[in-house]
């Protein structure tokens, strides 16, 4: 079977920070791609793991959307969709298994959302140190939210893989749709530092572990949301405009392609 594209989508943001954000990180999946000896165009090579073209779409907000994605490969070309989304949830089960099913022009195979995943639960821990987390700080976690309930079950999910990186308990706030807010979250947690830090002679914080993928929309909101119900930080998102991404978000790319693309071979 000749080697499938890696498509990648992503929800897509107003935000410019967000996108090149985003950009960056499919920058980074090319490269991985290329050290492994996948083969893009115009490089010389052949993996049986590697990407025959490697493209950035989205799912909403931004252009080209999937269709249009997809009808930039060569003819014929297959292609695996990975979505840059941290959950499985109306964008995928939905939105881009429809996309999909609808694709007449090749073989396209859809593969799993990057989270629930350890890897992800070890960038929120290094961004929680980056906020100057310590031990005996109470931990949200901010989740855009969703109304699909699997999304919201990967999400409380990372959750509880995040404690375990951490040692200690961390509750999931969701921004949209889905309960508890992030307000109640960051307000209950707050009252119980508040009650243990007085028993203990010292006041716990309370830091938001921002689980949103890039800069934009959420982000802001969930500094605004989470400032205002008494939380002393928030993490910067996953990934940063201007900063390189972390290794393990590329190699999750690659991975979910690299499985998707197993799943292909076999048909």
């Amino acid at each position: 079977m000749t080697r499938p594209a890696l498509v990648a989508i992503s929800h897509g943001t107003s935000s410019p920070d967000g996108s090149a954000a985003v950009r960056g990180l499919v920058k980074a999946v090319g490269a991985r791609l290329m050290r492994g000896g996948g083969m893009l165009p115009g490089a010389a090579g052949h993996a049986a793991s590697g990407a025959a073209a490697l493209r950035l779409g989205h799912v909403d907000v931004e252009q080209p959307d999937v269709p249009a994605t997809l009808a930039s490969l060569p003819a014929g070309m297959p292609a695996v969709v990975v979505p840059l989304l941290l959950s499985a949830g109306y964008h995928v089960h939905v939105d881009l298994a429809e996309a999909v099913a609808a694709e007449g022009a090749r073989a396209v195979e859809l593969a799993a959302a990057l989270g629930p995943d350890d890897r992800l639960a070890r960038v929120l821990v290094r961004r929680l140190l980056e906020a100057e987390w310590r031990p005996g700080d109470v931990v949200v976690l901010a989740a855009a939210g969703s109304s699909d309930a699997r999304a919201v079950a990967d999400c409380a999910e990372m959750a509880e893989r995040l404690a375990r990186e951490l040692g200690a308990p961390v509750s999931p706030g969701y921004l949209s749709a889905a309960e508890p807010t992030l307000e109640a979250a960051v307000r209950l947690a707050a009252a119980e530092a508040g009650a243990a830090g007085g028993a203990a002679g010292a006041r716990r914080r309370v830091l938001v572990a921002s689980y949103l993928l890039a800069p934009g929309y959420f982000q802001d909101l969930a500094v605004e949301t989470a400032r205002a119900a008494g939380a002393a930080a928030v993490t910067e998102p996953l990934l940063r405009a201007g900063v390189l991404p972390p290794d393990e978000l590329a190699e999750l790319v690659v991975d979910r392609f690299g499985a998707a693309a197993a799943r292909m071979s076999t048909m």
